[in-house]
């Protein structure tokens, strides 16, 4: 087992495009780089609900697929 970081001892970075408040607004995601090369993903809006661990080869694979319109069709 893979002793975690506590998630408030991270660097997060929310995208941009989050936006603010109001109807909509602020929906979005937080990563954060750990040590050990992996990435966190977490709810920003409720960040105490969990944290998720991606390797570097996923997060890669994920963003590519992104960047090639794979996910449009869940927006």
């Amino acid at each position: 087992m893979i002793d975690e970081p506590h998630p408030s001892s991270l660097s997060w970075r929310k995208s941009s495009f989050s936006g603010g408040g109001g109807a909509g607004g602020g929906n979005c995601v937080e990563a954060a780089a750990l040590p050990d090369g992996r990435i966190a993903v977490r709810n920003s809006k409720n960040p105490h609900d969990g944290t998720a661990y991606f390797s570097r080869s996923e997060i890669e694979a994920w963003i590519k697929g992104i960047k090639a319109g794979e996910f449009d069709d869940l927006a």
